[in-house]
């Protein structure tokens, strides 16, 4: 008989199976594709100085997570936190912001997955069917696309056993590819001709605008914290572990890159890293080893992504926000499986409308990611000031200091997001996806007919019983 939690779910997330899951949702096909744009703009060091100080801003904003999860272990995450916090209309707005950030990535990978294909396979962009914004869609994408997704949200709906040993294996295959690449460029690079910072300091800024969005994904710890079977404060810690991973990973394959070609013939290839192994071993096929990787990425972020999306969905149904379909507990898997079919669901879309929405999905999910983390960190804020007395395993160091300098950070990033602002949404498609997910919100909420939404003051006595057990 499996060990379950109050809410029906398995426990059966060790430490291991938790960093990793976290470490695969950060390290996506981003990498892949945007090393020699990383170089080109900021050079090889003020690359490397971009993601060092983008994992510093990152992580300021993960350790305030650490807190907050080691505090309050239950499945949602964010929800949970909000919801103590600033009642269930400040949860409602955040839960439901970071969901959106989840799907979008999902819907993401379901178009990135046969865009890597067409970057491998000799003739894979067959049989064009119609185009959306000038860009041809080709019935072979739609195909691996929706396959690919199917698959996905099979593999979570049936465990999250499964759903984490497959985390482990597509991990292996990156971090090898990572070694291999170092290795070669120890042994066979040479220094880059490139500018070490580039266009100075203009130039590492753009890196790092494009640094926290590719640290997306520690945040899933939380959303599955209480399928954890680990010591709460052992939660915060390794949520910055896995932040320190990425950081190194992304710094690592930079460095290695650079040493392979100039910045300007990364950024020409398709694959810019894949190119870069290549060159290192004078090797095509060594090189499609970094390809490989990058499919593994996709598959572990899309991997964790389910999960996370899915356990927020389960957390705001069970709170009464959704309708209460959304909170059933697969009988036999211990899955939050009508959830996890809706991610799947809202997925299987984004196939039709080809590589252009790779950019929408991704630009319009990041805002309600900033907005998400922005209200956990005044969650955080306002539990610090209400509850001083609050049980904290896990305590931020500087506490109200740190607390103020991430307020002020991600105020700046959703600021960003805004007309006028340097990644400023495009109107109307990424604007139209984000004000879809504002009217979905409020009618699924209608939909559950409802009236009974989880407290502030429920929520601590479920928190209670957690302790006393």
């Amino acid at each position: 008989m499996a060990d379950t939690t109050q809410s029906g779910l398995e426990k059966a997330l060790g430490s291991k199976e938790m960093l990793i899951l976290s470490f695969g949702a950060m390290i996506g096909w981003g990498w892949i594709i945007l090393t020699g744009e990383w170089i080109v703009e900021g050079g090889p060091w003020g690359a490397i100085t971009a993601f060092v100080a983008g994992g510093i801003v990152v992580g300021i904003v993960a350790v305030i997570y650490s807190e907050l999860a080691s505090s309050m272990p239950l499945v949602g995450g964010e929800h949970v936190y909000s919801l103590r916090a600033l009642g269930p209309l400040g949860s409602f707005v955040c839960t439901w912001a970071i969901i959106f950030g989840y799907v979008t990535v999902a819907a993401f990978e379901a178009v990135a997955l046969p865009s890597a294909m067409a970057f491998i396979v000799p003739g894979f962009n067959e049989f064009p069917l119609w185009s959306v914004a000038g860009e041809p869609v080709y019935a072979t994408w739609i195909v691996v696309g929706v396959l690919g997704t199917v698959g996905m949200t099979y593999l979570n709906y049936v465990g999250i056993r499964i759903a984490a040993q497959f985390q482990i294996i597509m991990t292996v295959v990156i971090a090898f590819a990572g070694v291999v690449l170092i290795a070669g460029a120890i042994t066979g690079g040479q220094p880059s001709p490139d500018s070490s910072f580039g266009a100075g300091t203009a130039g590492i800024f753009a890196v790092v605008l494009m640094t926290p969005f590719m640290f997306v994904g520690f945040d899933v710890i939380p959303q599955s914290a209480e399928e954890a079977d680990v010591p709460a404060r052992r939660l915060g810690l390794l949520i910055l572990l896995s932040v320190a991973m990425a950081a190194l990973f992304y710094m690592a394959v930079i460095w290695g890159s650079s040493r392979a070609l100039p910045g300007a013939e990364l950024v020409d290839s398709p694959l810019p890293a894949a190119e870069a192994m290549a060159a290192l071993y004078d090797s095509q096929l060594v090189g499609q080893l970094m390809a490989l990787a990058g499919i593994a990425g996709i598959l572990t972020s899309w991997n964790a992504f389910i999960i996370g999306g899915s356990r927020a969905l389960f957390a705001m149904a069970e709170s009464g926000m959704l309708p209460k379909s959304l909170a059933t507990v697969h009988p036999e898997y211990n899955t939050p499986s009508n959830a996890i079919l809706l991610i799947g669901g809202l997925s299987v879309p984004a196939p039709l409308f080809g590589e252009q929405m790779l950019t929408w999905v991704v630009n319009a999910g990041g805002l309600g990611i900033v907005v998400a983390w922005f209200l956990v960190v005044v969650s955080f804020l306002v539990l610090r000031y209400r509850e001083p007395e609050m049980n904290r395993p896990y305590e931020v160091p500087g506490g109200m200091l740190v607390g103020v300098v991430a307020f002020v950070l991600t105020a700046v990033f959703i600021f960003l997001y805004l007309p006028g602002g340097q990644s400023a949404l495009l109107w109307p498609y990424e604007w139209a996806i984000v004000l879809l997910w504002c009217v979905l919100g409020p009618a699924l909420y209608l939909l559950s007919g409802d009236t009974s939404v989880e407290t502030s003051e429920e929520l601590i006595a479920k928190l209670d019983a957690l302790e006393d057990d």
